[in-house]
């Protein structure tokens, strides 16, 4: 599976962004998407994922209200608006992908926030956000 992080920019705080991921090669619908950012000196961190059949989502608390995570299966594409951005949003922003069709919600709920159960990964997009 390919994975195209786009959407990324310089904005202000209190602005919004929409990212968007393209996804190919792989059977898309059947994966759990995830968005994961990393700021300079940082560890890479979960934002959101949502389940292959989009009926689950997941946040991160720093960007719960904030943050909305879709997708669209007959376009291969997920996407994360990002609204009321803050400096602390800064960072690089990954795209990542699993197939998780044959998970309990329980075990997706549990493994959605960790970056190495996820096998694909997008080369990431900056986002910027002055104060």
């Amino acid at each position: 599976v390919q994975l195209q992080a786009s959407g990324g920019g310089l904005v202000q705080a209190g602005d919004s962004l929409r990212l968007s991921c393209a996804a190919s090669g792989g059977t898309f619908s059947g994966y759990r998407m995830g968005w994961f950012r990393q700021a300079p000196g940082r560890e890479r961190e979960f934002v959101a994922a949502i389940r292959w059949n989009g009926a689950t989502t997941y946040y991160a608390d720093s960007v719960k209200g904030r943050f909305t995570i879709s997708r669209d299966n007959a376009k291969n594409t997920v996407s994360l608006q990002m609204n009321s951005l803050k400096p602390e949003d800064t960072g690089v922003y990954y795209c990542a992908a699993v197939s998780d069709i044959k998970y309990s919600d329980y075990r997706s709920r549990i493994v959605a926030p960790v970056a190495s159960e996820y096998d694909y990964w997008g080369q990431g997009t900056q986002v910027t956000v002055s104060s």
